[in-house]
């Protein structure tokens, strides 16, 4: 059995998630596929071994704060408000490799 720690599971896990949000912006998946990997997101996530003692780093905080937001805005608010796109063009940006990490992201885990 391989023990997948906590930075495993989000470097694993961030390109992914980044994936699918372009992939529904440019209208290559519907919602539901993006919904359907958040299911299963959180049920691999159950299954990892963690500490509330132990920091979040920045990468994961982005992550949390970006799957939390794609599974609570329904699909039209997704594509169609700017300010929201913005800020969540910012976290895929984040995940991707860019160095600017958005001060505006407070999330954390489930």
């Amino acid at each position: 059995m391989v023990l997948v720690t906590v930075d495993h599971f989000i470097e694993s896990k961030a390109p992914q998630l980044a994936y699918y949000v372009r992939a529904f912006w440019e209208g290559r998946i519907p919602y539901a596929e993006v919904d359907l990997y958040f299911w299963d997101v959180m049920e691999e996530w159950a299954q990892i071994p963690t500490s509330s003692h132990e920091p979040a780093s920045p990468k994961e905080r982005v992550f949390w704060h970006l799957l939390h937001q794609l599974h609570f805005w329904d699909a039209k608010k997704l594509l169609d408000d700017p300010y929201l796109h913005s800020e969540l063009q910012v976290c895929v940006d984040f995940l991707e490799g860019a160095k600017e990490f958005p001060l505006d992201c407070v999330g954390v885990r489930p």
